[in-house]
């Protein structure tokens, strides 16, 4: 998704340089927070001063923070760093799937003058990163590996990638593993990652396969195989559910991320809950609009199991993991037959693994870079409907991006188009996009945490390497 970049450079404030967090900061940055997570973007535009209100008049200030909630997701935790150029509070914002630096700036009425919002970067104090990758003539370039060792030498020890480069339909793998300040290669093609958000593509070819055999229609909503009727009669389709256009919000309201275990933070949340929430507290805002929403996926796959009378994992190893010869791949951690490789936090430490219970569509699943390479080389075989439909746009987000089912649809990145999807937990980041037309394609599994700063190393090394198989 879209990079999220500087909003506005302001403005007119009397230079403070102490360190320590001031009153007025703490106060007006802890109310944008709470006006944020509840999406009270009017709120937060009358929280400017009148400089900042011509500069970003309302419509663009709710434009731009609609946009950064659909891709990083609400605050979860803030801390004060420091001072910048004696004006702007910085802060080390916390969001459901990236660490941002929200820069926050005041006068004297306690009124904002100054907002941007960039990639936080820690200072890492180091000596030199050892690269001690090889090049295998036929398989990996020495540029290749240059580019993923420049990408991946800010993680920390104890660090994995499992890379599957698809070049012209031939799939070579290469592994990577930073060790004392030293990335050397690792075959770890056969390890198991958690893929994230990569589920909803998976999610997206059971509905794609129901459609073609006549289960239900794409259009249809999903109300009609529930017995309870959803709040205030809220109607949502298929189609929506599976390219994000459905209003739903990121995630469940009764989902209360500040009480729950962050570490598993969707566990508890079963199919009561999810049932409680459909019929007492589900609303839609935006619909008709792209709005990424676990929510939604979640629920895709969790209706698709109710039509079927099957779990979600179920109908992954009956209809896809094994006609895709996926054996290495499933929803049930206790399940995994080849080497778990342990998630890892923003410092490096071991954390424990992500239950989905009812969400398991929207993330749920545990794979290998050989596995989904095996995923990868049939999306090219032309005959195969259900992926080939997943593939088909269903919906125009901007002028880079449309939607299929599940899958993103990048159009600036080369003259083919590009299906791409992305994912983050708590311990891992995965990305994967691949290209129907030259049959190239580019898979990276890690355990480098979505809430690791540089997590998005990950995305720009897949592209970076998917540039590299252009003709």
């Amino acid at each position: 998704m879209k990079k999220i970049t500087l909003i506005v450079l302001i403005l007119f404030v009397n230079p403070s340089f102490g360190q320590n967090e001031k009153a007025e900061n703490k106060v007006t940055t802890a109310n944008f927070i709470i006006n944020y997570n509840k999406g009270n973007y009017n709120e937060i535009f009358m929280m400017f001063d009148e400089v900042m209100k011509e500069t970003l008049p309302l419509d663009k200030t709710t434009e731009f923070l609609k946009s950064l909630k659909t891709q990083a997701g609400n605050i979860t935790d803030r801390e004060f760093v420091t001072y910048e150029n004696g004006t702007y509070a910085v802060y080390k914002a916390t969001f459901e799937r990236a660490v941002l630096s929200l820069n926050i700036s005041v006068d004297n009425n306690s009124k904002i003058n100054g907002l941007f919002i960039e990639p936080f970067t820690e200072e890492i104090i180091k000596g030199n990163i050892v690269n001690n990758l090889s090049v295998k003539k036929d398989s990996i370039t020495k540029s290749q590996s240059e580019i993923i060792f420049q990408n991946s030498k800010v993680f920390p020890n104890q660090t994995q990638l499992s890379i599957a480069i698809i070049d012209n339909g031939r799939v070579n793998y290469y592994g990577i593993e930073k060790e004392r300040d030293t990335l050397s290669n690792i075959d770890n093609q056969k390890s198991v990652f958690e893929i994230g958000s990569i589920s909803k593509v998976f999610t997206s070819t059971l509905l794609a396969k129901f459609v073609l055999e006549g289960k239900l229609n794409l259009n249809e909503n999903i109300n009609n195989y529930y017995k309870v009727p959803f709040n205030k009669n809220t109607k949502t389709s298929f189609i929506e559910l599976a390219n994000h256009t459905s209003g739903l919000p990121r995630l469940p309201s009764n989902l209360d991320l500040s009480k729950v275990n962050p570490e598993n933070p969707y566990k508890d949340y079963k199919q009561v809950e999810l049932e409680h929430y459909l019929t007492t507290q589900l609303e839609l805002s935006n619909k008709g609009n792209y709005q990424y929403s676990n929510t939604g996926s979640g629920l895709l796959g969790y209706t698709l199991s109710k039509i079927e009378n099957e779990t979600y994992g179920g109908l992954l190893q009956k209809y896809i993991f094994s006609k895709y010869d996926m054996i290495n791949s499933t929803v049930d951690i206790n399940k995994i037959k080849g080497d778990l490789v342990r998630g890892l936090n923003s410092e490096g430490i071991i954390v424990p693994n992500w239950e989905f219970s009812a969400l398991a569509g929207a993330g749920g699943i545990f794979s290998t870079v050989e596995d989904l390479s095996h995923f990868a080389l049939s999306q090219f075989d032309a005959t195969n409907k259900e992926l080939k439909l997943t593939r088909e746009k269903t919906f125009v987000v901007n002028e880079n991006m449309d939607m299929g089912l599940g899958w993103h649809i990048l159009k600036s990145q080369s003259k083919n188009s590009w299906y791409w999807h992305n994912g983050g937990t708590g311990g891992y980041s995965s990305s994967m996009v691949i290209d129907d037309k030259s049959k190239n394609g580019v898979i990276i599994l890690s355990n480098v945490s979505a809430f690791n700063p540089n997590m998005g190393n990950i995305d720009r090394l897949c592209f970076a390497l998917m540039k590299t198989l252009e003709r």
